[in-house]
């Protein structure tokens, strides 16, 4: 069981997989400082999840879409949003009711749309340049 643990960039699909088999929601949210590796993980995750396409952070977009082999997964950067308004408007309600896995960068900025939503959470911090904390709470 993965609970905290610190890992280097060659571990991480090793984490990824763990994540996957250990998680108890398909809504990952994912906390931690720029720099920290949400995206780096959440591309290791998606390739975990049988998928070859370029993952990249949806700064500007704020949802990407990537097809793995179960499915649909959708990678969200909350970090440009001023508000949960701006959720409501692109229709999280219908991403969270969907059944696919969501990858979530930046939970705090739509904290009351997912307190009711069972959601498996990941901390990461930076120890030095090549290794991360990674904290994985099941909720």
């Amino acid at each position: 069981m993965l609970d905290t643990r610190e890992f280097n960039i060659k571990d991480l699909d090793n984490v990824a997989k763990q994540i996957l088999d250990n998680a108890t929601s398909k809504t990952l949210l994912f906390y931690g400082d720029m720099g920290t590796g949400k995206t780096t993980l959440i591309k290791a995750l998606v390739k975990a999840l049988g998928c070859n396409d370029d993952v990249s952070s949806p700064t500007f977009s704020i949802v990407n879409e990537y097809a793995a082999n179960d499915g649909l997964v959708y990678h969200f950067d909350f970090y440009r949003l001023n508000d949960e308004e701006e959720a409501y408007n692109f229709g999280i309600e219908d991403y969270l009711e969907s059944g696919a896995w969501l990858f979530i960068e930046w939970p705090d900025k739509v904290k009351h749309i997912l307190a009711n939503e069972p959601c498996n959470r990941l901390t990461l911090e930076s120890l030095d340049s090549k290794t991360r904390k990674l904290v994985f709470v099941k909720s």
